[in-house]
């Protein structure tokens, strides 16, 4: 080989090795970021099942029972949800036996996120019977005596929710009485959506709601992760996707535009747990013209909003001060257990049960009543 090509060779490496470097570069470059992808999705999901795939269930010193309401019976019942899974279902009715009146109607009540199921909302059941009304309330997937490892996501609460009216309607006692809805937080998202699998809804509260699990997932994770929760929103609509199908896509501006039914929406302006941005605002934008809708917006309620917590502060206030009594440090691991066990004795013994369980605003629970009448004629 003569020396013009020799150097004609080297020229021609000289220049392919460049283009070889940006090559792997390029390869390189791609890996990381499939490997950033992938990472990022597996951490959404194990985020999400951190927040979502727990138990629910209702801490036992401040749980309401039948004996607090004077008047009020319930039979307990079981019905199937969408895996199998055996959901427990409650029957609220009047225990007076003088009660003549029939029924005006069957109300079907949707509990919120943590904290445990139903129980927490029995005064308000306990409310709508002494006022003509059966109540059936059940206890959604993973929470007190449902079945399930964990609560899963909140589009389980639309299918559980799916399941509770169909069961409704199938009861002999109420399988002929027009179905109203109650749901508070994440139930208020549930009756919110489900209009549009059921839609022979007569009427429909719902109080401190929120449009779309999406939605207020962003809203949440905003407050923990800043703006690095929009990378994470895309794998949510995909998880989502993946566990629970079509009920994913659910949302409640599409469940209260595909029915007749009356609708009462409640929220207060300071709702620091679902904004009122992603619940309230948006009907009232869509529906505020129609006759439909009955808008009521609080101020200076906070999420749980038909309640009065004067006795809660009172309560809270002795709390605080046996605190200071205890002779050991209950922040420490080893005293755990043990604190566990005084704090519980401390509320059985300290709590009035009385005022525990009338703490509700009775106002405004006549603002509800008077809805659910009208729309039950």
């Amino acid at each position: 080989m003569n020396n013009e090509a020799k150097t004609d060779n080297k020229q021609k490496k000289t220049r392919n090795k460049p283009r070889k470097i940006a090559k792997v570069i390029t390869i390189i470059f791609v890996i990381l970021l499939l490997v950033m992808l992938v990472g990022n999705g597996i951490l959404t999901v194990v985020i999400y099942n951190q927040n979502f795939n727990v138990r629910g269930d209702s801490y036992e010193p401040f749980m309401f029972y039948v004996e607090d309401f004077q008047g009020l019976s319930r039979t307990q019942y079981e019905f199937t949800s969408d895996k199998g899974q055996k959901l427990a279902g409650y029957l609220y009715e009047t225990s007076d036996e003088n009660e003549s009146d029939e029924p005006k109607g069957v109300i079907v009540l949707a509990h919120g996120f943590g904290g445990g199921g139903h129980n927490s909302y029995m005064d308000v059941a306990n409310y709508f019977v002494q006022n003509g009304y059966y109540v059936f309330a059940y206890d959604a997937t993973g929470c007190d005596e449902s079945e399930g490892e964990g609560v899963g996501g909140f589009p389980q609460g639309v299918i559980d929710l799916d399941h509770a009216i169909t069961f409704v309607e199938g009861l002999d006692k109420t399988k002929d009485l027009p179905i109203c809805l109650f749901g508070h937080s994440w139930g208020a998202y549930c009756v919110s959506c489900i209009p549009k699998y059921h839609p022979e809804v007569k009427a429909i509260i719902e109080c401190s709601g929120f449009n779309s699990s999406a939605e207020e997932f962003e809203a949440q994770g905003k407050e923990q992760a800043g703006s690095y929760i929009y990378t994470m929103m895309p794998y949510v609509h995909l998880y989502e996707r993946y566990k629970y199908g079509e009920y994913s896509k659910c949302n409640a501006l599409d469940g209260l535009a595909s029915t007749d039914a009356k609708v009462m929406v409640v929220h207060s302006q300071d709702d620091g747990v679902v904004p009122i941005s992603v619940g309230y605002d948006k009907y009232y934008e869509k529906f505020k013209d129609d006759d439909r809708f009955k808008f009521v917006e609080l101020q200076d309620k906070g999420h749980s909003i038909f309640n009065d917590y004067t006795y809660a502060d009172e309560f809270d206030s002795g709390f605080d001060e046996w605190l200071k009594t205890l002779d050991y440090d209950y922040n420490l691991d080893k005293n755990k257990e043990k604190f566990m066990e005084d704090k519980a004795d401390y509320i059985h013994k300290n709590l009035d049960r009385e005022k525990w369980t009338n703490t509700l605003d009775k106002e405004l629970f006549e603002e509800f009543l008077d809805f659910y009448d009208a729309a039950v004629r």
